[in-house]
């Protein structure tokens, strides 16, 4: 029997846009927007073209940290929800107002979505998303 090391997780990419930080993963993004930011659908697509370099043709889900608070304009989840490989998205935060957000933004987004308060659960379920949408 072999034991070796956990496979360990490694940040593909890193980018630093003027509304937060994204990293990108082997099959999934992680964003952590800056406080009191706006997500508006011109700058959600910087997000999204980050997303169609690095998961051309192949699945993929988007774990949003919300470390921090700021707004999102609901119809960014209504050019999301065109995504055909975006199979998972998580929403991680302690906020109960992200909680109640969270009840608003999934009637606009309309496929997989949920909430976690822990990030190792959101990344659980994300992989677990993808591995079953192959």
């Amino acid at each position: 029997m072999k034991v070796g090391q956990p496979k360990k997780t490694v940040i593909v990419r890193e980018y630093q846009l003027e509304i937060g930080a994204i990293q990108v993963f082997e099959n999934y993004m992680v964003s952590i927007l800056d406080e009191g930011t706006t997500l508006t659908l011109e700058r959600a697509y910087q997000i999204i073209g980050i997303a169609k370099i690095h998961f051309k043709g192949k699945d993929y889900g988007h774990i949003s940290l919300r470390k921090n608070s700021y707004a999102i304009d609901p119809m960014v989840y209504s050019y999301l929800r065109e995504l055909a490989n975006l199979k998972a998205f998580a929403i991680v935060s302690v906020k109960e107002i992200d909680m109640h957000n969270f009840k608003i933004e999934k009637l606009f987004y309309k496929k997989p979505m949920e909430f976690f308060i822990e990030f190792d659960n959101a990344l659980t379920w994300v992989k677990q998303r993808i591995k079953t949408n192959k």
